[in-house]
């Protein structure tokens, strides 16, 4: 039988209504930095790859790696290292069945933030 209803129906929330939460974003980000330091091992692996294979391919490798494209990569490396493994400790801490609530997660989100921005600055510092 047709649907004599089908342009009445109402819609899904769509992005241009929902707000979204610190959560979601936080989750979706996590995602992104796991995919980002794929990218990084990737690049690492290339440049032991040109160790093994000879003074040239090391130095265009090195020559990559330490241009400011390259310290750029590296300096976003660091960053998603952190925040990914704050948040896998988060998300450890969350199938222990604790700080589920709302405020706890939103409050969880912003410290895995904050404290990998500092540990970001503090291992660029140091190293």
């Amino acid at each position: 039988m047709a649907d004599v209803n089908r342009g009445n129906r109402p819609l899904s929330p769509h992005l241009s209504i929902y707000r979204p939460q610190l959560t979601s974003m936080t989750s979706i980000f996590t995602r992104l930095t796991g995919n980002a330091l794929i990218v990084a091992a990737l690049l690492t692996v290339w440049w032991f790859a040109a160790l093994a294979s000879g003074p040239e391919a090391y130095a265009r490798a090195n020559g990559f790696i330490t241009s400011w494209f390259g310290d750029l990569v590296m300096f976003g490396s660091v960053a998603c290292l952190w925040y990914h493994s704050l948040a896998g400790i988060r998300h450890l801490i969350w199938d222990s069945g604790h700080f589920l609530d709302i405020e706890s997660s939103e409050r969880m989100g912003q410290l895995i933030i904050l404290v990998s921005v500092l540990l970001t600055i503090f291992t660029v510092i140091v190293l």
